[in-house]
């Protein structure tokens, strides 16, 4: 099916399935979602959420609780843990180019805060394993790593969109130079010609085979000569194009999911008609900041050829568009991420992404920068879900008429959308739900921090305050030693029965 027509332009998703409010009455669509209550005496009380009746004030003030705890903040020593991973990652990426130069030599890396599975790129998250915060990892990241740069204005390019499903596309080596086509010739699909002549189809799957051996033997090969400082790799996983690397450093545990992908500077056709609207970004980013270059994912339609078709990403131009998002707007948009994840498992976050940038569009910019505006945002975004699954459509951002729910069964659609319903009828309960998960995520963390590190004998801090908070002399007299001895080794040993006297040691001297 095509893309509905929207209200003020393809692809809004606010008027999608504008039948739907009147069918299922002020839940869902573009009904009223808060309303003030009357009181007998005929004054106004507090605002309320018109589906559940949740105050909204104690919306907003559960949604910063879960910002609070999910945010994921960290002091200088787990920013020095996530530095040294980061270097070891393009450190390894550099022996990777070294084993055969099929890499870029200078090469623009795109890293992203947050694993594919938060949907920070268009990939099918189904296909992968399910990695947990606390349990598996404490901070992730994405990566993407061009094994092409096209950048150069009078390199010759060949999307070739006609054999693939809209925002998908065959790229084809046929006009590069005879030195690309020879490094990649064993990652390209061969289609002879009948007329005579060879046309080389550079492969997602191919290209993402190799990376993956690549990544495994250089890792294979830095772990046979461990130095010190050097993380340790927990986890190596491929699953589809996205190779998944838990590391260790220190006491913290990082997820790099890392892709390969083809990188452009400029501009698609297919896209061109979108810079033609106005958008919510314009007059804060320029043209050439938001349209600066896009990608070729390696992910498949669901009705394409595996080994041929990429999907167009514009992540690079997303990384823009979110300076533009309210701080009130983002928190509702991760709280809905969290409540749909269980819910609405067909639309993916990338999917609930696209929403918010449609809302966006809208929306006046007055009304989004209202701080304490986050219920107002959740409930919406989570009625614009709904419509969507419903009416199974939900425009692409950059590519209107591309439907990223056309595929969705009706059955499947119907089921997602009454679990939405159960959710957006008490959000309120199922916001503490998901702050309780945070808090148990994060506390899986600091107990396998303290576990990690020198003092592994005291017990990980508590939550409740007052008298069971734990003594922090301890930490303020290492955070002294770290001040006082940089680049220095230091341990920390404790004596069970008596967790008052710990004994240090910098380098070789105990004191």
């Amino acid at each position: 099916m095509a893309a509905p027509a929207l209200s003020s332009r393809p692809g809004s998703a606010g008027s999608l399935g504008n039948s739907l409010g009147n069918s299922l009455g002020n839940s869902l669509g573009n009904s009223p979602t808060a309303a003030g209550g009357r009181l007998a005496h005929g004054g106004v009380g507090p605002e309320l959420d018109f589906r559940s009746a949740a105050r909204m004030e104690d919306l907003n003030r559960l949604i910063q609780e879960f910002s609070k705890h999910d945010q994921r903040e960290y002091d200088d020593q787990r920013a020095l843990e996530i530095h040294t991973a980061k270097d070891f990652i393009f450190s390894m990426l550099g022996m990777v180019q070294k084993l055969d130069q099929k890499l870029p030599v200078a090469n623009e890396y795109l890293l992203l805060s947050g694993g594919v599975r938060e949907g920070v790129v268009d990939v099918d998250v189904d296909e992968l394993s399910v990695f947990a915060r606390g349990t598996d990892y404490d901070m992730d990241f994405t990566l993407l790593v061009p094994a092409l740069k096209l950048h150069d204005r009078n390199q010759p390019v060949t999307l070739d969109m006609r054999h693939s499903a809209l925002g998908h596309s065959w790229l084809s080596l046929r006009l590069f130079d005879e030195g690309t086509i020879s490094r990649w010739k064993d990652c390209c699909s061969v289609v002879e010609h009948a007329a005579g002549g060879t046309n080389y189809f550079f492969s997602p799957t191919l290209v993402a085979d190799w990376f993956y051996r690549a990544v495994a033997l250089v890792l294979l090969e830095v772990q046979k000569k461990p130095q010190r400082g050097t993380p340790r790799v927990a986890r190596l996983e491929r699953r589809g194009a996205v190779v998944s690397v838990v590391l260790g450093v220190g006491s913290s545990r990082m997820l790099y999911d890392v892709v390969p992908v083809v990188s452009f500077r400029g501009w698609p056709a297919v896209a061109q008609s979108w810079l033609m609207e106005n958008h919510f970004w314009d007059g804060k980013l320029t043209e050439e900041e938001v349209i600066s270059g896009f990608y070729l994912l390696p992910a498949c339609s669901p009705t394409g050829r595996q080994e041929n078709e990429w999907r167009l990403s514009f992540a690079r131009s997303e990384v823009q568009l979110k300076k533009c998002i309210s701080p009130g707007l983002m928190h509702a948009y991760q709280a809905c991420k969290a409540l749909a994840a269980a819910a609405a498992a067909a639309v993916g976050p990338y999917q609930l992404r696209s929403i918010m940038l449609w809302a966006c569009d809208r929306l006046p910019a007055g009304y989004l920068a209202q701080d304490d505006f986050s219920a107002h945002f959740l409930l919406g975004l989570m009625d614009d879900l709904q419509t969507c699954l419903v009416n199974k459509a939900c425009p692409n951002y950059f590519i209107p008429q591309c439907n990223m729910l056309e595929r969705l069964s009706d059955e499947a659609a119907v089921l997602h959308a009454r679990k939405l319903a159960s959710v957006r009828s008490d959000p309120a309960e199922h916001l503490r739900t998901a702050i309780e998960h945070a808090k148990a995520a994060n506390r899986l963390t600091v107990d396998l921090q303290w576990r990690g590190s020198a003092g592994s004998l005291l017990p990980p801090p508590s939550d409740a305050g007052g008298d069971n908070q734990p003594d922090d002399r301890l930490a303020k007299k290492l955070q002294q030693l770290v001040t006082e001895n940089p680049g220095k080794s230091i341990s920390v040993f404790i004596n069970p029965d008596d967790v008052t006297r710990p004994h240090f040691r910098i380098d070789d001297k105990f004191f």
